[in-house]
């Protein structure tokens, strides 16, 4: 009975989201016109372990959901300045920040990368871009790294794709969280590029960031990326190659000693593999990552995933996407006597049905295996999630 109110509140509020979403379209595309394109989405996601894990029966942190506000503004058309402004702001609920605590104990990846806790409006994205030269591009500001560095085309967006941390972005890479810094990207022609970036590594996303990046003791994180165009049978792909670097002193969590320096690299590719037709979204696209960090600084040194997605699986279904992928975080040594398991794992299976144009319900499946890494019983993890993009 549980599931269907679930599933009877997702219905209802399908329908009057739509509504709304339509009277709003008018004056978002005059907005456009003047040089600001504007964007809302929210996010509610129901999520249960249903087998296994720690707890079966609690209901802490099975509701969760997070809105989202963005403002794109051309300083061109708007002021004769060259470049583009981007803004986003980021509220979410509840407290308890998903089921992981309450249901599977603590969870290397986390099963919904979305569940961010009860948060008013924070602005956790404020930076300029502008082309310095017909190469040369310079981002400033405050940045989510995330989507720049070891981005995807199919594992990248919990709101729209996999749920699990672990099919969102790389644990092993310590990217920080929203942060001041800057990123510059230099367009090497055919698709390659090389990029490099610097950020607050003790940046708290909820706050200015000024506290943590010029003031006391500072950390800065560094990162730089090569990336080269695929081509597999005439269709598109991206392959990436990056290193980082993280001052911070650290250890892994059976250490007493910390040490600075941390050093690592990851590698990741993602390409289309069938095509239903020529220039089209629609068909077979695969993803792999991986990355590495040292095990005298890390509990994690070795993580992998990969999967694919398929978009207009079903006929007449065109725009609904399947995805399925797989993740494992390897303990490194120097941490394994504080783990009875040598890695976590994570299977998520996900099917989004595109009910309008700006409306999406999303059926999700995920097994872990071996949570925390400890012995806690392979779980089965069942969420419905509804995205609304305005």
């Amino acid at each position: 009975m549980k599931y269907v109110q679930v599933f009877s509140v997702v219905c209802f509020m399908s329908v009057s989201m739509s509504g709304l979403a339509v009277a709003e379209s008018a004056w978002r595309d005059e907005l456009a016109e003047s040089g600001i394109e504007l964007g809302v989405g929210v996010t509610s996601i129901y999520q249960r372990n249903i087998r296994g894990g720690q707890d079966t029966s609690t209901r802490k942190g099975e509701f969760s959901g997070s809105y989202d506000l963005e403002m794109t503004a051309d300083l061109q058309r708007l002021f004769g300045i060259e470049g583009t402004l981007f803004i986003h702001g980021e509220g979410g609920w509840t407290d308890s920040e998903g089921i992981d605590a309450h249901a599977l104990g603590e969870t290397m990846f986390g099963v919904n990368a979305d569940a961010i806790g009860n948060r008013s409006l924070d602005i956790v994205e404020l930076f300029y871009e502008v082309s310095l030269t017909d190469e040369l591009a310079l981002t400033i500001g405050k940045i989510d790294f995330t989507g720049f560095f070891d981005a995807s085309a199919y594992a990248n967006d919990e709101a729209s794709q996999f749920l699990n941390g672990a099919l969102v972005n790389n644990p092993a890479v310590p990217f920080p969280d929203y942060s001041l810094g800057f990123i510059l990207t230099y367009d090497l022609g055919n698709g390659g590029y090389v990029m490099g970036g610097i950020a607050d590594a003790e940046a708290d996303g909820r706050t200015t960031g000024f506290n943590t990046a010029f003031h006391g003791d500072t950390y800065y994180f560094y990162i730089a990326e090569m990336g080269l165009a695929g081509n597999y049978n005439d269709l598109s792909g991206q392959y990436r190659f990056g290193l980082w670097y993280d001052p911070q002193p650290k250890s892994h969590s059976g250490a007493t000693k910390e040490y600075r320096d941390d050093l690592g690299f990851y590698t990741s590719m993602d390409q289309m593999v069938t095509a239903e037709e020529a220039d089209s979204d629609q068909g077979l696209g695969v993803f792999f990552r991986y990355g590495y960090a040292d095990d005298q600084r890390n509990d994690m040194q070795h993580f992998y995933s990969f999967g694919a997605q398929y978009q207009g699986l079903f006929e007449g279904r065109d725009s609904d996407v399947a995805g399925i992928g797989y993740a494992n975080g390897r303990i490194g040594n120097k941490a394994s006597a504080d783990y009875t398991q040598n890695h976590e794992g994570a299977i998520e299976a996900y099917y989004s049905v595109e009910v309008s144009e700006t409306i999406h319900v999303t059926p999700d499946l995920q097994y872990i295996i071996n949570p925390g890494a400890n012995d806690v019983s392979e779980a089965l993890v069942a969420a419905v999630r509804l995205q609304v993009d305005f």
